[in-house]
């Protein structure tokens, strides 16, 4: 993807074309069948033209498109914590982990629509001031604690 083949093109059509080829009908579902696997690597399987960014945009247009946009922002963090956390919740904060963990927030309040950004603000407060219990790995967006932190309100 260094070259630049990523922003040529109709890039909302090749995301849609290779989902396709996978047998999927949307971006979400192909990162549904998918659970807790980083945004990068769902743009690395469609090709080495797609980018994580890519991949994001097109399924925050289709949460929109449903209004599950909460259910999205939950499956972000839920990639973010995979990706730094493969074993799940870290089992001491010292000072390694808690810039891992400051790490994977940033990037999850990075990744959200403004109009989720103080949800997210609240729900990262809450995960500092009361750590989820060692080895917690959300596997999807469902996940009980996460709908705790960050219940579905899209009517």
């Amino acid at each position: 993807m260094s070259d630049g083949a990523a922003w040529q093109g109709n890039i909302k059509a090749r995301l849609y074309e290779r989902v396709r080829e996978r047998g999927y009908d949307s971006l979400s579902a192909f990162a549904e069948a998918r659970p807790a696997v980083p945004l990068y690597v769902l743009a690395d399987e469609l090709g080495n033209d797609v980018a994580a960014v890519q991949v994001l945009s097109g399924l925050l247009y289709e949460a929109e498109q449903h209004k599950r946009v909460t259910r999205l922002v939950r499956d972000v963090l839920v990639r973010e914590l995979s990706e730094r956390f493969p074993s799940g919740w870290p089992d001491v904060l010292d000072d390694a982990t808690r810039g891992e963990v400051a790490m994977a927030l940033g990037a999850w309040t990075a990744y959200t629509p403004e109009t989720h950004k103080e949800r997210v603000r609240h729900a990262r407060a809450v995960l500092r001031a009361s750590p989820p219990p060692a080895g917690w790995r959300p596997l999807g967006p469902d996940d009980e604690r996460l709908r705790t932190l960050l219940p579905d309100d899209e009517a």
